[in-house]
């Protein structure tokens, strides 16, 4: 088995002119999972980390590569992830392809799952200050696979709150200690 921080080797993702434009949360679907942190960081700090997603192998040992097949002048851009889902000494890998956006101004970043189980997913991370820190927040919305009669039970029993969940409250804590760490050398990478 290899070392799943072992990223492929790199490629030229060709340039895409204009940023995915994914819009508004679509909130109340069947399947959503909720993680949320308050990260003692400055928003500067956190998001930017978290927007540049192709250097989280490097920070998460639980993700196996981050790759863009196109680059958006947003930052964002399609997007390829693959990440380890940890049960005990056994690690469940993941795949999937996402369409992604980055709001520099407000700030959030979106994505849409485009390949992968997960098709169809939305997520979002919002990230909003709060004195010294920042409130970070991560939001999976889902109707589930296409699969007959098992789609949905699967997104809302297993998919979201086992694998989605057990990802991304991974994946944030991660970035927070990261961010932690920065801020606390008083360094803040540029977002």
């Amino acid at each position: 088995m290899s070392d799943a921080r072992q990223a492929p080797p790199p490629s030229r993702p060709e340039r895409r002119p204009h940023p995915y434009v994914l819009g508004p949360m679509p909130l109340g679907r069947p399947m959503e999972t909720v993680d949320e942190a308050l990260v003692r960081a400055p928003v500067r700090t956190i998001f930017g980390l978290a927007a540049r997603v192709e250097e989280w192998p490097a920070h998460l040992a639980h993700y196996r590569f981050v790759r863009f097949r196109s680059r958006a002048s947003d930052g964002g851009g399609l997007v390829e992830m693959a990440a380890n889902r940890p049960f005990g000494l056994l690690h469940w890998p993941t795949w999937w392809l996402s369409e992604m956006s980055v709001d520099h101004a407000r700030p959030a970043i979106r994505f849409r799952h485009v390949g992968g189980v997960t098709t169809g997913m939305d997520v979002e991370w919002s990230f909003v200050p709060e004195g010294d820190a920042t409130r970070v927040r991560i939001v999976h919305v889902w109707d589930g696979p296409s699969w007959p009669i098992l789609g949905l039970f699967a997104a809302t029993t297993v998919i979201g709150p086992v694998f989605v969940h057990g990802i991304a409250s991974r994946t944030l804590a991660g970035l927070a200690r990261v961010a932690e760490r920065e801020a606390n050398r008083g360094s803040s990478p540029p977002a």
